[in-house]
């Protein structure tokens, strides 16, 4: 058997990293996978990144997500593609906060995270760990989606087992011959409940069974401290982590 703990979508919020690390920690996984986006949007975005590398430097996979990009680069069209070149003064100035509070030496490792890491279960189970689907970072199975857009999204890797985030919805999806697991947001989440989500997958001989999981942090906390920042739209965010519901 092989146990896989994944989370993704921290944003900057410590509060909620401490809280899942200490839950994964409890339910002794084979393997960590961390889907991206760490650095923008909370008011902790050093403390987030220092944690992953805790977790990278003892095995887990680490990839990067599409405001990694942003936070590391500013390329709006790369990070935000559907916006076009509206991007809001919110999302540039959160992303320019989040450059410096990092600094330069955490901004070169955001740069160096690869986009997708693979590694194969005890049984040869291939499994794939991607921001947003295979081959892309921004192109997520959000829960709307057209079914043949999903399944054609679905069909960009051999992989059996999608681990991925992006969405800020925990989701699980198993057709048979590919299972989608979607952590959801382990700090920002948008469906409403204000606690972090991650996913358990336990994969045994072919078999997937894949669950959500869902943990306490201090909303109020993290939401006071990105409040009091005052960047455009740090009501908005606050209000967002608060609530467990996206607010803009």
């Amino acid at each position: 058997m092989t146990r896989l703990a994944l989370f993704s979508d921290i944003h900057g919020v410590a509060q909620a990293l401490e809280a899942v690390r200490a839950a994964i920690a409890a339910a002794s996984p084979d393997v960590i996978a961390v889907a991206g986006d760490y650095a923008v949007n909370g008011a902790d975005p050093a403390a987030v990144i220092d944690g992953i590398r805790e977790l990278e430097a003892l095995g887990a996979l680490v990839v990067a997500g599409n405001t990694d990009i942003a936070v590391a680069d500013f390329d709006y069209g790369a990070a935000y593609p559907w916006l076009g070149d509206g991007v809001p003064e919110s999302y540039r100035s959160a992303a320019t906060w989040a450059h410096d509070a990092i600094g330069p030496e955490r901004v070169d490792w955001l740069r160096r995270l690869p986009a997708e890491r693979r590694f194969r279960a005890d049984d040869g189970t291939l499994v794939l760990v991607t921001h947003a689907s295979p081959g892309s970072q921004t192109a997520g199975f959000d829960g709307g989606l057209d079914e043949s857009v999903f399944v054609d999204r679905l069909g960009r890797t051999d992989a059996r087992v999608i681990c991925c985030g992006h969405t800020h919805v925990p989701e699980v999806r198993d057709f048979g011959w590919k299972v989608v697991v979607n952590a959801g947001s382990a700090g920002y989440v948008f469906d409403g409940d204000p606690t972090a989500s991650w996913a358990l997958v336990d994969i045994v001989d072919g078999e997937i069974t894949a669950e959500i999981k869902r943990v306490p942090f201090d909303v109020l906390a993290a939401a006071d401290a990105v409040a009091a920042r005052g960047l455009p739209g740090d009501v908005y965010r606050a209000a967002t982590i608060r609530n467990g519901k996206l607010v803009r």
